[in-house]
């Protein structure tokens, strides 16, 4: 896609959406990361997720944030397909595993991060119930593994599932906050990575909770 159609399309569509039907309360965001290579990672509880993640960045880095999919659903007619492919600029992936592409369930992902770009997934997988996080998977921890360099940053979302919670139609306006956490690099193994990132995201959920002055 044209590069100056692709950032008119986000200016006068995804962000209206974001900012005009709802309203986002971003914390702490200097702790965003200003280039790639990156991944964001946050709680999943409606597809409003990623449209809230990305209208969170600088119209500059629009063409450099890639989220994770289920390629089965957004790829599932060619109309969402387009909108998925070409103005999300989603890396689609089998449910069950991270980017599964040739074999190799992280190429997709490996290839994005080193062109520089941000990945957004979600660790806990598929949407879960409003406002209720869920365990996450693995998956995080062996992509960081392969490239342990790059910065991962945990954002934690609130109010977003209760504005188009899974199988809701219609969204219903609604405030979000999006809580950023301090960016983590790879540990010495899964198990203490996947723990360090567990404590950020709650660390995170509870800054939510904390009533402010």
């Amino acid at each position: 896609m044209n590069p100056a159609v692709h950032w008119f399309l986000h200016l006068a569509i995804l962000r209206p959406i974001v900012f005009g039907l709802f309203g986002v309360n971003l914390h702490h965001r200097g702790r965003l990361p200003i280039s790639g290579p990156a991944i964001v990672v946050a709680n999943h509880n409606s597809h409003l997720d990623t449209l809230v993640l990305m209208a969170m960045f600088p119209l500059r880095l629009q063409k450099r944030l890639r989220p994770l999919a289920a390629g089965d659903y957004f790829l599932r007619n060619p109309w969402l397909a387009w909108i998925s492919l070409n103005l999300l600029g989603i890396i689609p992936i089998k449910r069950g595993g991270y980017c599964r592409k040739d074999g190799d369930p992280l190429a997709g992902c490996v290839t994005a991060l080193d062109r520089n770009e941000i990945l957004i997934l979600y660790p806990e997988g598929s949407r879960g119930e409003p406002e209720r996080r869920a365990v996450l998977k693995t998956g995080i921890a062996h992509l960081s593994r392969r490239r342990p360099e790059v910065p991962v940053v945990p954002v934690f979302l609130h109010g977003v599932g209760r504005a188009l919670p899974k199988g809701a139609r219609l969204p219903i306006p609604f405030i979000f906050d999006a809580i950023v956490g301090r960016a983590m690099t790879w540990t010495k193994d899964r198990a203490s990575f996947m723990a360090a990132l567990e404590t950020a995201m709650t660390t995170l959920a509870g800054e939510k909770m904390t009533p402010r002055p």
